[in-house]
């Protein structure tokens, strides 16, 4: 019966992993429908950033309150502040201004760098040493990434360089991975859930003032309304909840690999709800990526030291 009990978790935190993976490859497709275009804008990217984060926030401080949640310590401050700048300011706010410029299907293929990136800052921040095949991993997935923005750069008539709006996707990527790190130090000891939600209320004295000030004065389509509302309650708030009870019910290295769906989710999502179409050169270098991260992750952890002689049998311990 413990044996059913079991299984029937894991399949649950699979699928949970699923949900929060699907609702997070939605993000980029959404956040495009709410800033617009910059021959068509709509929302400001500063809006968004600092709205979701409020919305996001209020949400937060009533499942704290409701929850009885208790302060966090001393200790815990330092790391929260350094997951507000990264996943609740820096990742969204680069994100948005990216998103103005290029395709939610592009920005699907620089963003699929997320998981590598995050194991290379947690490589550097934490001081864990990676085999010489991860940082190779790291490197050919940044060169795949480099040259998929010159070719798309070709191919609207510049001459092959790097765009700016990339430069702004892999600031998102470093951001986001700088958040993940610093909130996964807080996690065994505030849960999971209870960190995103104190990252938001941490931010709500700078994002709700901004988002009031910066409230849209010209007339908003309905649909930008449509993509802030889903990033500020999906995105930043319900996504976490279904991502890490899943990782938590299906263990994290199994439910983990669901990640590797999000860019392909993203492609697919942004066709019905842009009307970007699907080309084989986005598939191609996204699917590439996303085979130097399961590469990297094989490889993102140093070889285990050899075991020491066994000691005698009448030796010390």
């Amino acid at each position: 019966m413990r044996r059913n009990m079991g299984l029937r978790d894991e399949t649950l935190g699979m699928w949970l992993g699923v949900l929060g993976v699907a609702i997070f490859a939605l993000t980029l497709p959404m956040t495009r429908l709410a800033t617009g275009t910059q021959a068509a804008p709509q929302l400001s990217p500063w809006f968004v950033t600092l709205g979701r984060a409020a919305l996001a926030g209020v949400l937060s401080l009533i499942f704290l309150l409701a929850t009885r949640s208790p302060l966090p310590k001393a200790a815990h401050w330092k790391p929260l502040a350094f997951a507000v700048l990264g996943n609740a300011l820096g990742y969204p706010l680069l994100l948005a201004f990216a998103l103005r410029v290029v395709s939610a299907g592009h920005a699907a293929v620089v963003t699929a760098l997320l998981p590598l990136g995050t194991a290379a800052v947690a490589a550097w921040v934490l001081h864990q040493r990676a085999r010489l095949g991860f940082w190779l991993c790291a490197m050919a997935g940044s060169v795949l990434v480099i040259a998929f923005s010159m070719l798309r750069a070709h191919q609207g008539g510049s001459a092959f360089g790097f765009e700016w709006a990339d430069v702004l996707l892999v600031g998102a990527v470093l951001a986001a991975s700088f958040g993940y790190i610093y909130g996964a130090q807080v996690t065994p000891a505030l849960g999971a859930e209870r960190v995103i939600c104190w990252v938001c209320v941490l931010a709500l004295p700078f994002t709700l003032p901004g988002a009031i000030w910066l409230w849209p004065q010209q007339p908003v389509a309905t649909s930008a309304w449509v993509g802030f509302g889903y990033v500020g309650i999906f995105s930043m708030w319900i996504g976490f909840f279904a991502w890490y009870r899943g990782l938590a019910l299906g263990g994290a290295l199994r439910v983990s690999q669901t990640q590797l769906l999000q860019p392909f989710l993203s492609i697919l999502a942004a066709v019905p709800l842009l009307g970007e179409s699907i080309d084989t050169l986005t598939i191609g270098f996204a699917a590439a990526v996303v085979g130097t991260v399961i590469a990297g992750k094989k490889l993102s952890q140093a070889r285990p030291a050899p075991l020491a002689p066994s000691p005698l049998p009448n030796a010390t311990p």
